[in-house]
């Protein structure tokens, strides 16, 4: 007996079945973004090139942080804390045990995991102000512990004198070769928390964030779900931060401070929360304006980033997705009006 797909309109000529055309479709997007991506060290300048990579281990962190405020519904304040328990942990093993790179990001994304997991079980049992507020103290007290502790942090003038990374026991030490070794950990990384975020645990995630009550009545347990999404984002979170560590080699306390962190959150408004690659743009509006268009801008950058968002709000209330969604939506009602 044939299958109802085989005999569905929508798969009527279609080899295989319906889905797999549109799936290979939308893959062609990410595939050619992906070669661009590549090949940028070929035709941009290093300074230009390091730019880029600001701007990709940027938005694995956005990308970290959606995971949070889009898929599960909890805006925090207090993320850049594991982006900069990420970026101390991995220049204090490669100042004092190794720089190899695989060690370095492993490194930083179990500190992430582990300082997400001890904060984690008491901020996600809150919700709302409450929520914004634990992760703010958060943040709050690892900025405070990176300033102190001057024997392992370097206190205020940061941790410095990281060695460059390496793959394989050969040192990374231009420009496009340290630009690859971070675009091939993001591309790990967000495909990472892609895949959380389709699985059946994205799912249930979605379901808590829009009506928790009900998800608790169905029997799934919001406290777990929420607590291993937290973890997931402090983990890959800590990977961004190992990933600045490598590029930049210093590491300061405002990488876990307030600023870090907010300028994350407006990268997710601005690409669009819940989409992943929507703060993947935003990431590289906000580097941009901070540190490409910055020194030109005569110390203005965090003026021109604020009149941005504020724009944003205003036209964009979906954020850079949401022009994605629009398009979509006028596709159909065409091929809807199409005999």
């Amino acid at each position: 007996m044939e299958s109802i797909v085989a005999d569905s309109p929508a798969s009527a000529g279609r080899p295989g079945g319906g889905r797999r055309p549109s799936a290979l479709l939308r893959a062609v997007p990410a595939v050619v973004v992906l070669v661009l991506l590549a090949a940028a060290p070929f035709v941009l300048a290093p300074f230009a090139t390091t730019v880029l990579g600001r701007i990709l281990v940027f938005a694995l962190f956005a990308v970290s942080l959606d995971l949070l405020v889009g898929v599960t519904g909890l805006p925090s304040l207090g993320h850049a804390a594991y982006f900069g328990v990420g970026a101390y942990t991995a220049g204090i093993v490669a100042i004092n045990v190794t720089s190899e790179g695989v060690v370095l990001v492993l490194v930083a994304a179990l500190a992430g995991a582990v300082a997400a997991a001890a904060t984690g079980w008491l901020a996600v049992r809150s919700s709302g102000v409450f929520f914004l507020m634990l992760t703010l103290a958060v943040g709050e007290i690892v900025y405070q512990l990176s300033t102190t502790l001057d024997s392992v942090t370097g206190g205020s003038n940061g941790l410095y004198g990281i060695p460059a990374v390496r793959v394989g026991g050969t040192a990374l030490t231009l420009a496009g070769y340290v630009y690859w070794f971070v675009l091939a950990v993001f591309v790990l990384g967000f495909a990472a928390v892609w895949l959380v975020s389709r699985s059946p645990v994205g799912g249930a995630l979605r379901g808590i964030r829009d009506n928790e009550p009900r998800m608790r009545s169905l029997g799934y347990s919001p406290f777990r779900y929420k607590y291993a999404a937290f973890v997931i984002a402090g983990a890959v979170a800590g990977v961004a931060g190992g990933l600045f560590a490598v590029q930049v080699r210093l590491v300061t306390p405002s990488e876990a401070g307030f600023t870090t962190g907010a300028l994350a959150l407006l990268a997710v408004i601005l690409g669009g929360a819940g989409s992943l690659w929507g703060p993947v743009l935003g990431a590289a509006v906000v580097v941009l304006v901070r540190d490409a268009l910055g020194p030109t801008l005569e110390g203005h950058g965090p003026l021109v980033l604020g009149i941005v968002f504020v724009l944003a709000v205003y036209l964009l209330p979906r954020g850079f997705a949401g022009l994605a969604g629009v398009s979509a939506a006028v596709r159909r009602r065409r091929s809807r009006r199409t005999p």
